[in-house]
């Protein structure tokens, strides 16, 4: 196996994301490729923590115009992220590796309390750990909660799987003509109002220098080629101001 380029990986994934062509829940087949992926990166020693959303089954975002306020909305979605969590722990623990779910909200009887010094020891061990629950409050995303657990860690860098393959100027399956950026600069992202993250991971991102990808979660071996160092989506970080766009 060639050397990792990243030894700590923290993996954003959307809870859309595990719908498949469902529409809505999750579909068993999205579930054991992503597990699949997993056990690859696993396999190659990348210590790896994961936090997945809970769109496919709710959006605190969506409360208001159901009549929810948007804190008891947020609240809502938290617990469909530990829904998602347990599933794709399920998943994982079925190929042989062993996982530990932290909660940021107190849940003991499926999952850890997050204590930061608990969760870089699992880590260490192999363990690949799964962040549920957000941040643990209202009005911040699991893209916040994404940003802050990497910077938590001390993770390498901060992925992000989509249902494309990088950053583009536009939303390329709006726009056929979307250029896409090999790399971009945190700033660049802000300054264009670009929607990779929200606003607050970004911000939290950028102030703790902390590199990030967005790559093409949806095809085999992505997520293995992006550890070992391979071009794969698009490089975000402070340094890189330069735009280099291709078709």
């Amino acid at each position: 196996m060639a050397e990792l380029k990243f030894k700590r990986v923290l993996l954003k994934l959307s809870g859309e994301s595990l719908m498949g062509e469902q529409g809505f829940g999750i579909s068993a087949e999205v579930l054991d490729f992503f597990a699949d992926e997993v056990k690859k990166v696993h396999d190659a020693g990348v210590q790896l923590g994961i936090v997945i959303g809970g769109g496919n089954i709710y959006r605190g975002l969506s409360a208001h115009s159901q009549g929810i306020d948007r804190a008891t909305g947020d609240q809502m979605g938290m617990l469909a992220t530990m829904i998602n969590s347990l599933a794709l722990q399920n998943a994982i623990e079925k190929r042989g590796i062993h996982t530990r779910l932290m909660s940021a909200i107190k849940m003991d009887e499926i999952a850890e309390p997050y204590i930061r010094r608990r969760a870089i020891r699992h880590l260490e061990k192999g363990r690949v750990v799964i962040f549920g629950a957000g941040t643990g409050h209202p009005y911040f995303s699991t893209d916040t909660a994404a940003s802050l657990r990497a910077v938590e860690i001390g993770a390498d860098v901060i992925v992000k799987g989509t249902r494309v393959d990088g950053v583009y100027d536009s939303d390329p399956e709006k726009n056929p003509e979307a250029l896409k950026f090999d790399k971009i600069s945190y700033l660049e992202i802000l300054k264009q109002n670009l929607r990779v993250m929200d606003l607050t991971a970004v911000s939290l991102c950028q102030e703790n220098n902390l590199p990030m990808m967005v790559f093409n979660m949806d095809k085999p071996d992505n997520l293995l080629k992006l550890v070992l160092g391979e071009t794969v989506g698009t490089f975000i970080n402070n340094t890189e101001t330069s735009l280099s766009k291709k078709s």
